[in-house]
C-alpha cells in the first residue's frame, strides 16, 4: 500500500467519523416508567416521549434562586434549536407538585416565553415520588428548605430514544448550555 493510499484511507477516515451522530456522554440511566400531569392537565408518560431525543430538568415556580435563570437559560436553548428546525422535547418536572398545579404552570411558562408546543412542564406526583426520580434516577439531589424553598441541582439531561439519561450538562453555564444545543444538533443530524 502506498503512501498516498493510507493517507486517502485516513482522510475517509476522518471524513467519516466527523460525520457520524454520536455524542460523548457522562452518564447511563434507565428512566423509570411515569405518568404525569402537564400544565395543559392531559396526562405525559414515558412511553409518549419513547422513540425521540428528549431534554430534562428540574424546577418549581416560586424558586427565588435557581429556577429563574435554569428556566430562563432552556428558553434559550428552546429557541436556538427551533432556529435550527430542531423541536425535541423538553420536559421540567416541578419538584413543588403541591402548589405547582396545572394552572400555576402554565402561568409560569407564559411568564417565561415558553413555547408549550414543544416544552412541557409537569406534576401530579408527591414530593417523595419526584425526590426518589431526582436522587435515584438523575443522580441529583433534592431536600425540602426552609420557608418552601428546594434545594435541588441545576442539571439539563440529555435522554436517548430508548428512555436513557446519557449526558449531564450544567444548566447554569453557557458553555454547557452551547454544549447542549451542538450535541441534540449531532444526535438529530444537523
Amino acid at each position: 500500500m502506498t503512501i498516498r493510499s493510507v493517507l486517502i484511507l485516513l482522510a475517509a477516515a476522518l471524513f467519516l467519523s466527523a460525520c457520524n451522530n454520536t455524542i460523548e456522554t457522562n452518564m447511563s440511566e434507565k428512566i423509570p416508567d411515569f405518568d404525569y400531569t402537564t400544565q395543559d392537565e392531559n396526562t405525559l408518560g414515558l412511553d409518549d416521549l419513547t422513540g425521540d431525543w428528549w431534554i430534562a430538568y428540574f424546577s418549581y415556580t416560586h424558586c427565588t434562586t435557581v429556577c429563574p435563570r435554569t428556566t430562563a437559560n432552556m428558553v434559550g436553548i428552546q429557541e436556538e434549536l427551533k432556529n435550527d428546525g430542531l423541536t425535541p422535547r423538553i420536559i421540567s418536572f416541578s419538584i413543588d407538585p403541591e402548589n405547582d398545579t396545572p394552572e400555576v404552570l402554565r402561568e409560569y411558562a407564559k411568564d417565561y416565553g415558553v413555547d408549550l408546543e414543544t416544552m412541557t412542564f409537569l406534576t401530579g406526583y408527591d414530593f417523595e415520588e419526584i425526590q426518589d426520580l431526582s436522587i435515584h434516577t438523575f443522580n441529583a439531589f433534592l431536600e425540602k428548605g426552609a420557608l418552601d424553598q428546594r434545594s435541588h441541582s441545576f442539571f439539563f439531561y440529555l435522554i436517548n430514544p430508548d428512555g436513557e439519561i446519557v449526558k449531564q450538562y450544567n444548566g447554569m453555564s453557557d458553555t454547557d448550555n452551547n454544549l447542549l444545543v451542538a450535541d441534540v444538533k449531532k444526535v438529530l443530524g444537523k
